[in-house]
């Protein structure tokens, strides 16, 4: 026992202070939020030709559809005007699937806003979701698992995993939702008790990502089950995923 108590003393405290303090510096490679610079473009349509999921449209002005979005740098590589870049912002969680669009002369996102006081105080304390990977490539997944660990410690918010759908307030979804998956999807949400909440990790999980319009993709949640929190990335990174949840329960509201 003395050993550990010397081991726990030597590593000291691991957990990032976030929200109650600034978050941890974003890695030099981190793409966030895309900003498109409306002096830069010259509506050429290259970004739009090169993107692989068809995210980009570009009429009167340029707009990128962060649902469809995999966040890789075809459309900045293609742009020799460089109008287009990432930039380091983590937060993207969106209520509602229209929100998800980024345009040249956008000022500002519309982020995902609280729950209603009354579904709040059901699940502002306490929330039990269940995970479930609808086909997916173990990306999301694995960046969902890092908040359990002990840098992020998810559990210090009263969010945590839960086996049973039965014992869950809402599920937590990411992957393309293969046709092999939907009936299992289906029957876990049936199994959430009323009212629960479904949130959509992952750009495939909101629109299928690359698998899009393929035979055996069902191009993600939104035309199955009723969606109440978006967090778009390829994958999102941990420090997204735990904003989007804190926002969606008032924890975080600047």
């Amino acid at each position: 026992m003395i050993k550990e108590i010397l081991a726990r003393l030597q590593q000291k405290h691991r957990t990032i202070k976030y929200p109650d303090a600034p978050p941890p510096a974003m890695p030099e490679r981190f793409r966030g939020r895309p900003c498109i610079e409306n002096a830069k473009c010259n509506l050429c349509k290259k970004c739009a030709r090169n993107c692989p999921t068809d995210a980009i449209e570009v009429k009167e002005n340029v707009t990128i559809d962060l649902g469809k979005c995999l966040f890789c740098t075809d459309c900045t590589d293609s742009c020799t005007d460089h109008a287009i870049t990432f930039t380091s912002d983590y937060r993207l969680s969106f209520n509602n699937r229209q929100n998800l669009t980024v345009s040249s002369d956008q000022k500002e996102l519309l982020l995902v806003t609280a729950l209603q006081d009354s579904i709040r105080k059901l699940f502002g304390r306490s929330l039990k979701l269940r995970q479930v990977s609808a086909g997916g490539c173990n990306s999301c997944e694995a960046d969902v698992n890092v908040l359990n660990t002990v840098g992020w410690d998810l559990g210090r918010f009263g969010i945590q995993f839960v086996a049973s759908p039965r014992h869950a307030d809402g599920i937590l979804v990411t992957g393309p939702v293969t046709k092999n998956m939907k009936l299992a999807l289906e029957k876990t949400y049936q199994a959430v008790p009323d009212p629960k909440i479904v949130i959509a990790v992952g750009t495939c999980a909101i629109s299928g990502g690359i698998f899009a319009g393929h035979q055996e993709c069902c191009d993600g949640l939104t035309e199955i089950l009723p969606v109440d929190l978006f967090i778009p990335g390829c994958p999102p990174h941990p420090l997204t995923i735990l904003d989007g949840l804190l926002r969606f329960l008032g924890k975080i509201d600047s």
